[in-house]
């Protein structure tokens, strides 16, 4: 219980990387010393990130400079493209399953079995499942789609290296971590430059998040803390251009809309690209929607479905509206139903408490075989099988919209499709800050006040940590949406 509400961390947000700073975040030597299975030859859940990593500060093998990093590359001995420390081979650097570890939650397990999960799924007919509630589940989503299902069938869940380029095109680190093609790409400066050009995976780890790391760049990445304000930048660039150019397609079509018809007919048809769910990862507050948009001829807004107000952040649920999100909620035995909203209305994000899913309408990845697995099928909405029988969804949402044209609206209709991505909504934040405000969280220096007396220099000081991040949410764009892509049409 030493490290409490985080009270022991050492160091500070904005001190430089050193092995004294707790604030660090997941670096090098972590990934690279983790171990496929413990010293004894145990293996773990693969989800929570149950780890087993190498805690030797020698390495027996090749190099005695400093404990073994650990990947998936054999150097010759001695010389070219060698790095500088102790290195051993191993294929679980590049496997999947080595980001599946972190990626894929599940509610903690007290026991030895699944039933004596801390929390166990409930069904929405009520039934009581034995399966741990599943609070993240993107690995078995790439998994259980044609990417997975590719690398598994090609053989490798054992621990034989890659020996052809076709095994290296469906992973988790083929997308997140693209290969350099710099003519001059080396692995660190004691390497030739050009030495690793076309076989050196970057490690950008680009995701959905553009607006978490603006953040960190704004309150610590100046040159007074981490001196990384352009590093910050580019991961920032690296996530837009994820969203924007590599996750959806989207494409509209306009029913012949005759010369009395008062009702356009739009078919809008959003394509997963990814290789998981769309949106996938954290659930609480992250969602992706269809903004529809229809202006007569002299441009004005006759319709307008899910529309978002960037200055209070609502977004307006119509009854057209598409938006794409998990809602984990709580079962209620008395009125038999998953319950994700207070008595106010308000919605609830109990991260702990959760044991039934009342939507789940994320689009499906390629070949998508989870459909009828309890852990991650679709709720809520129903995605048609590629072809009868297949056991494979497809991976994209076909949505019908009917807009309303008056008589007097002046002709051609134009109608805009924007496909939008949000990592925090309003409800999100605004929960955090009342839960912790019912409870009384203390502030940060008062929680700490034992373990780390006088608190730190940066982050929420005197603040309970949810209004620390209300106000940052607040004064930060409140998470803005991220527009992935536009489509238009206009009728004839």
């Amino acid at each position: 219980m030493e490290g409490f509400n985080g009270c022991r961390l050492e160091g500070d947000h904005d001190d430089r990387d050193s092995g004294g700073n707790d604030y660090d975040g997941v670096g090098c030597h972590f990934c690279h010393r983790v171990m496929p299975t413990g010293p004894a030859g145990q293996t773990t859940r693969n989800e929570n990130a149950n780890f087993f990593v190498d805690d030797s500060e020698t390495c027996a093998t090749n190099g005695a400079f400093g404990p073994c990093r650990r990947g998936p590359y054999q150097y010759p001995e001695p010389g070219a493209g060698s790095p500088p420390h102790g290195w051993e081979y191993s294929p679980e650097q590049q496997r999947s399953e080595l980001c599946g570890n972190c990626h894929d939650v599940t509610t903690p397990i007290l026991g030895p079995t699944d039933a004596s999960a801390l929390k166990r799924l409930i069904l929405n007919d009520g039934t009581v499942t034995n399966i741990p509630f599943p609070i993240e589940r993107t690995y078995g989503e790439w998994k259980n789609s044609d990417y997975g299902a590719r690398i598994f069938a090609d053989g490798f869940v054992t621990n034989e290296p890659r020996t052809t380029a076709e095994r290296y095109g469906e992973t988790c680190q083929s997308c997140h971590m693209r290969k350099s093609a710099d003519p001059a790409a080396r692995a660190c400066v004691s390497n030739a430059p050009g030495s690793r050009t076309n076989n050196l995976p970057v490690h950008e780890f680009a995701g959905a998040n553009a607006w978490v790391p603006s953040l960190i760049r704004d309150l610590y990445g100046g040159i007074a803390g981490l001196n990384r304000v352009a590093e910050f930048n580019r991961t920032i660039a690296l996530a837009v251009e994820m969203l924007t150019e590599r996750s959806a397609s989207l494409a509209v079509a306009l029913d012949p809309l005759g010369a009395g018809a008062q009702t356009l007919t739009a078919r809008v048809r959003v394509t997963n690209l990814g290789g998981h769910k769309l949106p996938t990862s954290y659930g609480e507050g992250r969602r992706m929607w269809v903004n529809v948009q229809a202006r007569d001829a002299n441009n004005a807004l006759i319709f307008e479905s899910a529309a978002y107000n960037p200055a209070t952040a609502v977004l307006t649920h119509d009854a057209q509206a598409r938006i794409y999100e998990v809602q984990h909620g709580i079962w209620n035995q008395a009125s038999g139903e998953c319950v994700i909203t207070d008595g106010a209305g308000r919605e609830q994000f109990h991260f702990v408490l959760n044991d039934c899913v009342r939507k789940d309408n994320r689009i499906p990845p390629l070949g998508f075989r989870g459909g009828n697995n309890l852990e991650m099928r679709p709720v809520g909405q129903t995605y048609p099988e590629t072809s009868p029988g297949s056991g494979r969804l497809v991976n994209y949402d076909d949505i019908v919209y009917a807009i309303p044209v008056s008589a007097g609206a002046a002709r051609p209709i134009s109608v805009t499709v924007n496909l939008r991505h949000q990592v925090a909504s309003r409800e999100y934040i605004e929960f955090l800050r009342d839960e912790a405000a019912r409870v009384n969280v203390p502030s940060e220096t008062a929680m700490c006040q034992t373990q780390r007396p006088g608190g730190i220099a940066t982050g929420p000081r005197n603040q309970r940590r949810a209004d620390f991040m209300f106000d940052l949410w607040n004064n930060n764009g409140r998470s803005p949406p991220v527009n992935m892509r536009t489509a238009a049409a206009t009728t004839e």
